[in-house]
């Protein structure tokens, strides 16, 4: 019998019931402040994955042995983003709900607010670990406060002060580095430095970490394909260093967003984002077992 043709991302096909891990994509950059186009993140990530191995040389893992189930893109409404995320974050709690792990595809850095509404449900004491090139800390954005201009703010909001671990951050406005270099947020700008310190801290207390990578964080000169570019971030193997770091904590979900494919024509950011992914759910899966 013929099966429906599902394009998973590569190595992502196990059943949802024996899977420990499960991803979904949220195809939305309605609120994009330069360039949209990250709605093609997901599918794009799903279609060229088939141009890598499934085995990571740099973990000796294969993600053909990892549990995970890849559970396509939720159909999101474009007028709303408050609807957008009221349905990221149902989708979200279906899965804690489930006893397994969400791995979101974005889409802008927005999407994120839905998930972390669900994990902070299941995990009260949850923290954040952001990378970005950018703050994402303003209260609003030409009026809107939800805008991925906004998200960690929004984030702020719901933990408050002392569990949002932000890295490799280069832009935002004065008024964002003052906010956080208050205390509300512990940032650590340009690059990686802190981040085992961070990392020793939550393990140690057993707190529950939110993982959040916005792919801009990663130099334009290695990824110019996001709506946002910002020169001076870091390399892949400074990246993939740090997700093996972090995945060494108790992650309990995380995300991957703002990818813009056709913002490279030559598919090198499409590439380096299915690379991204494939070494963070065997970083994450290694630890689970």
């Amino acid at each position: 019998m013929l099966q429906p043709n599902i394009e998973n991302f590569i190595g992502c096909d196990a059943g949802y019931e024996e899977a420990k891990i499960v991803i979904f994509g949220a195809p939305f950059d309605s609120t994009t402040s330069f360039r949209p186009g990250a709605r093609f993140g997901p599918p794009a990530m799903r279609h060229e994955s088939f141009g890598l191995e499934t085995y990571s040389p740099y973990q000796d893992y294969d993600l053909t042995d990892c549990a995970v189930f890849d559970s396509g893109d939720i159909e999101l409404c474009f007028g709303s983003s408050q609807i957008a995320l009221g349905d990221i974050e149902g989708r979200a709690n279906e899965i804690f709900e489930d006893g397994k792990m969400p791995i979101l595809l974005g889409g802008e850095h927005l999407v994120t607010l839905g998930a972390v509404r669900g994990a902070v449900k299941k995990y009260p004491d949850l923290h954040i670990i952001h990378f970005d090139a950018h703050a994402d800390l303003r209260d609003d954005y030409l009026g809107a406060k939800l805008s991925h201009a906004c998200v960690i703010r929004r984030c702020h909001d719901i933990l408050g002060d002392g569990r949002i671990h932000q890295f490799c951050i280069r832009s935002g406005d004065r008024e964002e580095f003052s906010f956080a270099k208050s205390g509300h947020t512990d940032m650590h700008p340009f690059n990686f430095d802190g981040l085992e310190e961070t990392v020793e801290t939550l393990i140690k207390e057993k707190k529950p970490i939110y993982f959040t990578i916005d792919l801009d964080c990663l130099d334009t000169s290695v990824f110019p394909g996001t709506g946002t570019p910002e020169a001076g971030g870091v390399n892949f193997m400074e990246l993939l260093k740090a997700i093996i770091t972090v995945c060494r904590g108790n992650v309990i979900a995380a995300d991957v967003n703002e990818l813009a494919p056709m913002l490279d024509s030559s598919g090198v950011s499409t590439a380096t984002a299915c690379k991204v992914l494939r070494e963070l759910l065997i970083a994450i899966y290694k630890n689970m077992n």
